[in-house]
């Protein structure tokens, strides 16, 4: 565009009258400036509907996100009342009912256990019980027991969260 200006500014300067032949067509300065300006125009045009399809499409994003879970829930409940047999009451909503999921062949069992192992080998995973055999050795850290607990000076209990959730030094009821 700022090409298209810079055409325009030229051409008004420097030939304000001129006449040129350009590929077998005669143009005044006068008819160049005017298509320059339909370009310009144009362009204009074309920023203007992709900002108002851009805002547009921001704005159906943020809807859908907001949607998108009572959606979820509200196929759940249509699931949960008529049940997943009920193909025409489903079919109401615009929904079919959910597919059974295939049965796996042994092949496909096989490779997923052989990928389990090599997962658990590769992260160094552990079942439940071998990871609670799994203790730390803490080395060169010293205890030192309370024996009382110090009374609290008015000034140095924090002020009550506005959240409404219990402080840290308070007992919940």
């Amino acid at each position: 565009m700022a090409r298209m200006q810079a055409l325009i500014s030229g051409l008004q300067k420097r030939f304000p009258n001129g006449s040129f032949t350009l590929g077998k067509v005669t143009y005044t300065t006068a008819t160049l400036v005017q298509l320059f300006e339909s370009l310009i125009a144009a362009i204009d045009a074309v920023n203007a509907a992709q900002a108002s399809v851009r805002d547009a499409v921001a704005a159906m994003r943020g809807i859908e996100t907001k949607l998108a879970p009572v959606v979820r829930d509200l196929k759940r409940f249509i699931l949960a009342t008529y049940g997943a047999t009920a193909t025409q009451d489903l079919a109401d909503f615009g929904m079919e009912p959910p597919k059974a999921p295939a049965p796996r062949t042994v092949e496909q069992k096989a490779a997923a256990a052989a990928k389990l192992r090599a997962t658990r080998e590769a992260r160094g995973t552990a079942s439940k019980k071998s990871k609670r055999a799994v203790k730390g050795n803490v080395s060169g850290v010293e205890i030192t027991p309370i024996t009382a607990p110090a009374p609290a000076t008015p000034s140095a209990q924090p002020a009550p969260a506005a959240s409404g959730a219990p402080n840290p030094g308070t007992p919940i009821k």
